[in-house]
């Protein structure tokens, strides 16, 4: 088929719910994208923060051709290698205790909810528990991730959401204080907010929250869904703040495109039992012998090293950039995980990129979102530069 006829094909039978660049991606290599007419790009949005070893990396191909010759699915019925062996690596890198493999961040989101929902009711016995979440926060789109999402804009179509969740402000401990009752059985909060517009936490904030849920018998949850995998420059963003969580979800780049997310528990928060929860597809042979793999590759890359830095590298630019621009009011992130905020709809700065060869995307309406592969080199910053600077000038 021609560019223009899987276009057409894919508007009649794809249900509407993307808004799909007039784009058709045929194959990657290292930090750049080809699509069917050939032409190149430079990646900076890593299929939104998820192809962290960038493409046709070997190795990893390797393992998963490996894997799909022996075996893909047994259900968990039965015990399988890839998936122990990727829960070791998982809990290693995170201080963690306990994972349940599952098909994405939003399912991690669910599990991460009900633990704490099943903490809480196997302490008192009683239901009606209440989790605290944050304004602009956003963990995902089936009904009880989206409950917990600080955003009007994904919410109001598909209300009533599940009741007891209440917003605080993000980075204002006070906030958080003011809700927390004897219901409280949870706060949730990303260490670093990505949709929301690239807002780190601050570590009196996050440090906070940990002591407020050790005095209130409170499991906190970190979503590290986008800021974690090395994507800050630590294995999770949670470690920059010398803070551990009692629940973590984990995706995007575990499996480094292969559809697998996990949340993990310490052994408080291990509250679920068997027929509590499952996943048919979760922890398959096939997506842990993948996400098993992106462990040893970030190991023998030096992964959280190239981000702390290419990202120092990255912000430095960025930042002058934002001195230079009178568009810009703002910047922010942590390694590779940086936003820049500007006073008109950034729309019109992707496109332009996209049409000399930049992938770019946003974090609403006027937030340019930079989440490359974490490979990425100083010389890529550079061509990206080379790219944006004069697009942003001419605004």
């Amino acid at each position: 088929m021609t560019t223009q006829e899987i276009m057409n094909q894919g508007e009649e039978y794809l249900l509407h719910t993307y808004n799909r660049y007039p784009i058709v991606l045929e194959k990657g290599e290292g930090v750049y994208l080809y699509d069917t007419e050939g032409k190149k790009y430079l990646d900076f949005c890593a299929g939104i923060a998820v192809f962290a070893l960038g493409y046709n990396n070997q190795d990893f191909n390797e393992a998963v051709k490996s894997q799909v010759d022996q075996i893909i699915h047994t259900s968990n019925y039965f015990y399988n290698e890839p998936a122990v062996s990727a829960a070791r690596k998982l809990c290693q890198a995170s201080g963690m205790k306990k994972a349940f493999f599952c098909n994405s961040g939003t399912e991690a989101i669910e599990g991460a909810m009900k633990s704490a929902l099943r903490y809480a009711y196997n302490k008192d016995g009683e239901t009606g528990h209440e989790i605290i979440a944050m304004q602009h926060s956003f963990h995902g789109r089936s009904l009880g991730a989206l409950s917990l999402t600080g955003n009007a804009h994904y919410q109001d179509p598909f209300k009533p959401l599940i009741s007891g969740i209440h917003f605080a402000e993000y980075n204002n401990l006070e906030s958080v204080k003011s809700l927390i009752n004897e219901k409280t059985c949870a706060i949730i909060l990303e260490p670093v907010q990505g949709e929301g517009g690239i807002y780190p936490a601050e570590k009196e904030f996050i440090q906070g929250i940990r002591k407020l849920c050790d005095e209130n018998d409170i499991l906190m949850i970190c979503d590290e869904i986008q800021c974690g995998m090395g994507r800050t420059g630590t294995m999770f963003a949670c470690q920059q703040y010398d803070v551990l969580p009692d629940i973590m979800t984990v995706a995007k780049a575990l499996g480094c495109g292969m559809p697998v997310g996990a949340f993990l528990t310490n052994e408080k928060a291990a509250a679920l039992a068997p027929g509590d929860h499952g996943s048919t597809y979760g922890g398959n042979p096939l997506v842990c012998a993948a996400a098993s793999k992106v462990f040893d590759l970030y190991e023998s890359l030096g992964v959280c090293a190239n981000v702390k830095r290419v990202g120092a590298y990255l912000y430095e630019k960025l930042e002058k950039m934002a001195e230079k621009s009178d568009k810009i009011v703002a910047h922010r992130g942590l390694g590779l995980m940086q936003g820049l905020e500007f006073t008109v709809p950034v729309g019109p700065v992707i496109q332009q990129a996209q049409d000399q060869g930049l992938i770019l995307i946003n974090a609403g309406t006027n937030i340019l979102r930079f989440v490359p592969p974490l490979i990425v080199k100083e010389e890529h910053v550079d061509e990206m530069m080379a790219i944006l600077e004069p697009i942003v000038a001419a605004l």
